[in-house]
């Protein structure tokens, strides 16, 4: 067991090794994630305070902890966006490079798995500029309590993982289609309208407030910063860890089937 656990580790690291390498060699990206970043809060900040300009509550919530909010939700809310799988299938499938990926000795989820994961951990590592950017001018105090910190990453990390077999299920139209570029950008809108990204759920009306939280998109923006930001209190989270925890037993099936399916349409576009 221990030789087959460290073969799997050896494996699964040189995975997960190639995302730095990604990242280093497209910098640019960096730059003009943090320039987007930095000009997206200061419209964010903006736009809140002039609708709490005639009001001091919106959706039982105030000016200041609606901007406690949505500022945590810039540093933290990459996580929504970060799963790429739709276009890493549907890449693969067009330039034949899934051919080679599905040959080699691992499991090809587990393996996109892993490279979400640390593109992950980097995109947060590449928000700390971000972050003292806001706490030098907007003054954003993060909580102290060890323990609110621990149920965030407990929280975001099961988010995310419901977030990716989520985004594993639709990735499996690329083996009926021959372009996934459509499919990204409906993901895409829709996971920043209903993550809770641009407005908290807390202000929505209660039916679509019910859809939001449904869906995947909320545990890993909403769910979260909601509780770094002190909307939900920590003892809520056993119950929400719950939840968390069947939709991503129930999803990791579902991904396993649809894709165990699908593999019998796959047609390989290029190589």
């Amino acid at each position: 067991m221990m030789t087959a656990f460290k073969r799997a580790s050896r494996v699964y690291g040189s995975m997960a090794a190639i995302v730095p390498k990604l990242y280093m060699a497209y910098s640019i990206w960096f730059w003009m994630g943090l320039f987007v970043s930095v000009v997206s809060i200061v419209i964010f900040v903006a736009f809140w305070r002039a609708v709490y300009a005639s009001t001091t509550t919106i959706g039982g919530l105030t000016l200041d902890e609606t901007l406690t909010y949505i500022l945590l939700a810039q540093l933290f809310g990459e996580a929504a966006y970060v799963s790429n799988s739709i276009y890493d299938i549907g890449e693969g499938l067009r330039e034949g490079q899934i051919a080679a990926a599905l040959l080699r000795p691992m499991d090809y989820q587990a393996a996109m798995y892993v490279q979400n994961l640390v593109r992950l951990g980097i995109d947060f590592l590449l928000k700390i500029p971000v972050a003292v950017f806001i706490w030098l001018v907007y003054g954003l105090n993060l909580p102290s309590d060890p323990v609110i910190w621990l149920a965030f990453a407990v929280t975001i990390l099961l988010g995310h993982a419901v977030l990716f077999f989520f985004d594993w299920i639709l990735a499996c139209t690329a083996f009926y289609s021959t372009e996934i570029w459509g499919m990204s950008v409906v993901r895409y809108s829709v996971a920043m309208f209903f993550s809770g990204g641009l407005i908290p759920l807390d202000m929505m009306p209660e039916w679509l407030r019910t859809i939001a939280i449904l869906l995947p998109f909320s545990q890993v923006v909403y769910l979260p910063v909601s509780l770094l930001s002190g909307i939900t209190p920590v003892s809520s989270m056993p119950r929400i860890w719950l939840m968390q925890a069947v939709a991503l037993v129930g999803l990791l099936l579902i991904s396993r089937i649809v894709f165990r399916h699908s593999l019998r349409a796959i047609t390989v576009q290029g190589g």
